[in-house]
């Protein structure tokens, strides 16, 4: 009898400690945080940059995590040197124009509603998903 019981509810209980694990695996995608430091310095398009006055905490190595709403974290490390791209879409014919500094690392997260960066320790920053130029989560410092 213990056999037959054993047969029976071991598969049971195997299959329900598979179901569990896979819920506990998230699916993770992999997509690209872009964050545009809206410092207005005069510079050269496409050069290393960082942000400056209120958002010198946006540098190169600067520790970063992508939380959720309920402020788990789903991904963390540090921040590529920033890019310098240009304000206006306007052709100024010089060679130093108004900037931003543009942050761009790619990472891998489990879907959710809200995501949210968090650089430093400062307070966190709402990323809005974009697809334009592949799956993204977007930010504008300041807002």
């Amino acid at each position: 009898m213990r056999r037959v019981l054993s047969a029976l509810i071991l598969p049971s209980l195997l299959t329900a400690a598979l179901a569990a694990c896979d819920d506990a695996e998230e699916a993770r995608s992999p997509m690209t945080v872009r964050v545009l430091v809206r410092d207005i310095n005069i510079r050269p398009e496409g050069v290393e940059c960082a942000g400056t006055g209120p958002y010198t905490h946006f540098h190169n190595r600067a520790p970063f995590q992508v939380t959720d709403d309920a402020g788990g974290v789903l991904a963390e490390g540090a921040l590529p040197p920033g890019t310098s791209v240009a304000t206006f879409e306007e052709d100024l014919e010089v060679e130093r124009v108004p900037t931003y500094c543009e942050f761009a690392v790619p990472v891998t997260v489990a879907a959710r509603d809200t995501y949210r960066l968090v650089v430093d320790g400062h307070p966190p920053i709402a990323l809005t998903p974009n697809d334009s130029e592949g799956p993204a989560l977007v930010a504008v410092v300041p807002s």
